[in-house]
């Protein structure tokens, strides 16, 4: 071979991987980093129509807000300060159709409600609520808050790692974030008391983070994990992007990004993967999913449901795109969850 044509092909070589260095390190500081990972693009990817619900909102978060609640701080293990928001549970006494929510004072720093006739008890059981990719605890969740308070649940709404008030550079996508659904688990043993029975709820990458925390040794007091759009790891709902959304390959991007988030954020994209941890699972776990979502597959529920180990019930609303579920069919979701509730909390 002529030495001409060798060193074109090396320069084509240097070209075609500088090329992939160059795709790898947009892909990653779009996806990966603080800041660079935006709200309004991730509400366009998810294709859904989210104008239409924010009456129904607007309503519900003049509800939710008007009820005692406080900020609440932790440290994760790598040292970050984690913040949430703390709702105690509303004791409520039924009048015909009405009904009417209990007093609720803070005494020694403690939120406890005072029910009806006067008897402070403090909370029985409690929801922790994870929110999704470029998400934020409070904000993603007033909706869905309206039925969980006004069914007697105290709420913990955290802000994932790199969200919100929340610290951290590098989003965990799951992997990070199970760690610090395990802290805040503790958090609310140590607050509400050992009696207390936790359900866990996650919506896409807060389904993702619950679904890989039932992998993990959890306290009794986990009673069970319900998983709204959860995808099974980073790697297969990017990959899936980028070919389904975008038209492109996965690699060399997804590869490079792998690299350089276990240098960087110090786990692999496959690491941790919601269809392994839940082989490993012991508490009951709720599925939800839309038919119609385009971010994260309705395939991917089908999958992690059918590698569960633990009791499991799956509910697939029709019609439903990204996150779309609870909003779609209010009165399936609600019945679901209901029925979750009586099983797990018995």
């Amino acid at each position: 071979m002529a030495m001409g044509t060798l060193k074109n092909i090396a320069a084509a070589a240097g070209l075609l991987a500088a090329a992939g260095i160059g795709e790898t390190v947009y892909f990653y500081n779009r996806t990966m980093k603080r800041g660079n990972a935006k709200t309004e693009r991730t509400t366009k990817m998810s294709g859904t129509d989210w104008e239409k619900y924010f009456p129904l909102m607007e309503e519900r978060k003049k509800f939710v807000m008007a009820q005692p609640h406080r900020d609440v701080y932790i440290t994760s293990y790598d040292g970050l300060k984690l913040h949430a928001t703390y709702f105690p549970a509303i004791k409520t006494v039924e009048a015909g159709s009405a009904v009417k929510a209990a007093k609720t004072e803070e005494t020694d720093g403690v939120m406890r409600s005072e029910n009806a006739a006067g008897t402070e008890e403090a909370d029985a059981k409690i929801v922790i609520c994870f929110h999704g990719y470029t998400g934020e605890g409070l904000s993603n969740h007033v909706a869905i808050a309206d039925y969980f308070l006004k069914h007697g649940y105290a709420m913990l709404l955290p802000d994932a790692r790199a969200h919100g008030e929340s610290e951290g550079k590098y989003i965990g996508f799951g992997c990070l974030d199970r760690q610090d659904a395990l802290s805040w688990i503790h958090w609310v043993i140590g607050e509400c008391g050992g009696d207390i029975k936790i359900m866990l709820h996650g919506t896409s990458m807060g389904g993702a983070t619950v679904l890989m925390t039932s992998g993990l040794e959890l306290p009794a007091n986990v009673k069970g994990i319900v998983s709204d759009c959860g995808f099974t790891s980073p790697k297969e709902v990017f990959t899936h992007v980028l070919n389904h959304m975008y038209h492109l390959p996965a690699f060399p991007a997804i590869q490079g990004a792998d690299l350089l988030n276990r240098k960087l954020a110090g786990y692999g994209m496959d690491e941790c993967n919601a269809r392994r941890e839940v082989q490993k699972a012991k508490v009951p776990i709720l599925f939800i999913h839309g038919s119609e979502d385009t971010f994260v597959p309705c395939s991917m529920c089908h999958e992690i449901y059918d590698n569960c180990r633990s009791p499991k019930r799956k509910l697939i609303v029709e019609g439903a795109s990204h996150a779309e579920s609870y909003y779609k069919d209010m009165e399936a979701y609600e019945k679901a969850l209901t029925e979750f509730a009586e099983e797990i909390m018995a």
